[in-house]
């Protein structure tokens, strides 16, 4: 309610003056507006997703895995490289584990592996550490390359949008998985000469160099679609008569606006570049034994798959897992930062 105040010296009139209304900025028990910014309301949305909080934990899961995979192993007690079925007479004369479902014990909770006898737990925490190692560096250079790339088309535009669009429409025509069947071998011949010992670097060099190779395009006609839309607005066109430089422009005004683009697409291109790295280990041009890899583990489940379907179902089961909670979590996340996207 309010209350009358004291009479003005001059004329003796009465205001009023408001004492606690709700709402009211100074009123009693009443909070301090506070404003939230885009990130803020963007977490709030996120957070009351209970699907993407779930797959974000999944996801964390397996980075903590990939990164603390030497420590995990040692606790466990095991290793991905000794031959524990030769050494310790768990494989029969056919090289399969004499203990039922692929040898799993107390000792080794995955079973071992058919023919050389390696523990499934270890080669698993070391394959998925090293695929997803392999697939990170490909998703972040491809995505630095394609966000570059793109600024640069859209913002320019003209003959500079035009030629560099049919060079994108050249390397989009590339079938990619044949392309990296074919040419692996050809690429790691550079490296290593006739009769030369295969350094341990050159095929996840060469992993990471043919997938970058082909997997930059599709960020960067996104991030070009976009900044076409953008270089127009209004806040754009300020800046530019303000005199800003092309890469103030760029800087402050367009990147900000292209951050929800980029890190949605960062989670969907990641599951990929994992699954494409593991379908070329598992065809054989990619890593090659003893070297722990989520393919040559799919390799082994495949040609061992009639004897004991164990040794498909732990590399199985950790793909999918994995590959569905990224997707998911990458609808979250959009969701997230554009709510009115519809899934």
């Amino acid at each position: 309610m309010t209350s009358p105040s004291q009479a003005s010296a001059d004329g003796g009139s009465l205001t009023l003056e408001p004492e606690g209304i709700p709402g009211t900025p100074g009123g009693k028990g009443t909070p301090d507006l506070a404003g939230r910014t885009p990130r803020q309301l963007a977490w709030l949305r996120f957070k009351r997703d209970k699907t993407g909080i779930a797959c974000a934990i999944v996801v964390a899961g397996f980075l903590i895995v990939a990164v603390l995979a030497p420590l995990i192993v040692k606790l466990y007690g095991q290793n991905a490289y000794d031959l524990y079925g030769q050494d310790d007479g768990l494989l029969n004369s056919y090289g399969l584990p004499i203990a039922p479902n692929g040898g799993i014990s107390s000792t080794h909770w995955f079973g071992i592996e058919p023919q050389l006898g390696r523990d499934v737990f270890a080669l698993l925490l070391y394959g998925i550490r090293n695929s997803l190692g392999i697939a990170a560096v490909v998703t972040i250079v491809s995505i630095v390359t394609g966000v570059l790339f793109g600024l640069v088309q859209g913002y320019l535009g003209g003959k500079t949008d035009y030629f560099m669009g049919r060079f994108s429409d050249f390397m989009l025509s590339f079938p990619s998985q044949l392309f990296y069947i074919a040419f692996s071998p050809v690429a790691i011949s550079l490296f290593v000469g006739v009769g030369d010992q295969e350094s341990w670097w050159v095929r996840p060099f060469v992993l990471i160099a043919l997938q970058f190779l082909l997997g930059w395009m599709s960020i960067g006609r996104l991030v070009r679609a976009q900044v076409l839309s953008l270089r127009e607005r209004e806040f754009v066109e300020a800046a530019r008569i303000s005199g800003a430089s092309s890469w103030r422009i760029i800087r402050k005004e367009l990147l900000p606006n292209l951050w929800s683009t980029i890190l949605v697409q960062s989670t969907l291109m990641l599951p990929v570049f994992v699954t494409a790295e593991a379908g070329l280990s598992f065809l054989g041009v990619g890593m090659l034994p003893p070297t722990p890899d989520w393919g040559l583990m799919f390799q082994t489940g495949a040609t061992f798959y009639s004897n004991d379907i164990t040794f498909m179902f732990f590399p199985g089961i950790a793909m999918v897992i994995f590959v569905v909670a990224f997707n998911l979590l990458g609808d979250s996340v959009r969701d997230a930062l554009d709510p009115k996207t519809l899934r």
